[in-house]
């Protein structure tokens, strides 16, 4: 395959393992027993990590593809 093959192949897999690294250890503000203020969404992430969750699954995502 050539590097086009590969770069779509990686960009394609990041997107779909993104989806499924995203839930990770999420924890909302149901979850929790703190007072919710007005305007906040009770589903919402307190800490989405996102930034572990971008490197994790790019690493994946590497591992996946090679």
């Amino acid at each position: 395959m050539n590097i086009i093959g590969y770069s779509i192949t990686f960009f394609v897999s990041w997107w779909i393992i993104l989806f499924m690294v995203l839930p990770l250890g999420v924890k909302t503000h149901s979850e929790t027993d703190d007072v919710i203020e007005d305007g906040v969404e009770v589903g919402s992430p307190i800490h989405a990590n996102i930034k572990q969750k971008m490197v994790l699954n790019t690493i994946i995502t590497i591992c996946f593809v090679c």
